[in-house]
Parts: structure tokens; C-alpha cells; sequence
């Protein structure tokens, strides 16, 4: 039985790498799944009531991780069929090779290890398609789930923000998808992480 679901996604943080990797080899894998990969903002969470959005601002005053966003959005859209290699590629970018994922030539050459055309990626982001998507699809998730942070994994119109502490576990992700019918827990957290 396929099971549907959201993930959201910032390239910034390292639980959603956590996460967002091991959906992507969860699927390779041959899970089950119908995935949506929804992008979020961690730069537009920060921003004070009454200041523009980030994506209403010139580009070098939208924060440190809108730029990926919209390299990832092209991706996805543009050129799905590449989408999970850069996905997991701007992860790497930002978490082993500690880049600044805010740097154009950084995304240019992640994206082209995955033997992407970083000018056609380039030339979709210019279109201004990704930055428009990236509000509509923030601003949804925030409508539609509460979203406040990544990742958070969404079925039907329930959502859970979770923080897994492996990369690359798929079973963990069914474990979550799990818990979304134990319709009457609220929160389970733990007061010591286990190192």
C-alpha cells in the first residue's frame, strides 16, 4: 500500500539532511512511498512581524539559505529526474564539505557532480520561478500545517516536526509515518538524547 506524504526541506539544517537523506534512499530502495518534497524557509522564520518577506528582498539581503532553496526548487521542478542526486548533493555541499551554500559557484558545482548544466539550473532560478515557488509553497505549509521548522513530515492535514538523529535509516521514516495513527499522541519527547 503506497503511503503519501511531505517532508519539508532546508539545506541548512542537519536534521533535515538527516531526514531528507534517508527518504531519498528510502525510495531507492524501493519504499513504497509517494513523496513531496516542500521546500521552507528558515531564513523567512526569522524575520520580524511587519519586515518584507525574504523573497521580497534584493538577493543579497534574503538570508544565508534562500539562494540553495531556489537551486534545489529549479531542480525539482525543472529537472526532476535528476532531483534526488542534487538534493542530497546540496545536503553534502553545506554538511561534509561545510560550503557556503549562499555562494552561486558552490551550488554550481554541486549540482554539476551530479551531472547537471549548472547555466540551465542557473537560467531557471534567473526566471524567478523558484523564488515565486518557494513562497507560495512556504506560505501553504505554514497555512496548511502550522509548519515552523524542518523537517517536518506531513500527511493528510496532520504534521510533526521530528528530528531524527541518523542519516540514512528509511525504516525511521516508517516509524514516523507509524505514529501519524496514534491519532492521540500529542508529543514524545525525550528529556536526554543518548549519545
Amino acid at each position: 500500500m503506497t503511503r503519501p506524504f511531505a517532508v519539508s526541506f532546508d539545506y541548512r539544517c542537519p536534521f533535515a539532511r538527516n531526514a531528507q537523506e534517508s527518504v531519498v534512499n528510502g525510495i531507492r530502495q524501493g519504499k513504497d512511498w509517494d513523496v513531496t518534497f516542500v521546500p521552507f524557509s528558515l531564513d523567512q522564520v526569522h524575520v520580524a512581524e511587519g519586515e518584507a518577506p525574504v523573497w521580497e528582498r534584493p538577493p543579497d539581503e534574503r538570508g544565508t539559505g534562500v539562494l540553495a532553496l531556489e537551486w534545489g526548487i529549479a531542480v525539482r521542478d525543472a529537472f526532476p529526474d535528476r532531483f534526488l542526486d542534487a538534493h542530497l548533493a546540496l545536503f553534502a555541499a553545506r554538511h561534509d564539505h561545510g560550503e557556503k551554500i549562499a555562494d552561486e559557484d558552490v551550488l554550481r558545482k554541486a549540482v554539476t557532480g551530479v551531472d547537471l548544466d549548472a547555466d540551465a539550473v542557473a537560467a531557471e532560478v534567473a526566471s524567478g520561478r523558484p523564488l515565486a515557488t518557494l513562497a507560495r509553497e512556504h506560505d501553504d505549509a505554514v497555512k496548511r500545517w502550522a509548519m515552523f521548522g524542518v523537517p517536518t513530515f506531513c500527511v493528510d492535514d496532520r504534521a510533526v516536526f521530528v528530528r531524527l538523529m541518523q542519516r540514512d535509516v528509511p525504516d525511521d521514516v516508517d516509524s514516523v509515518l507509524d505514529l501519524f495513527a496514534f491519532e492521540r499522541l500529542n508529543e514524545f519527547k525525550y528529556t536526554r538524547i543518548p549519545r
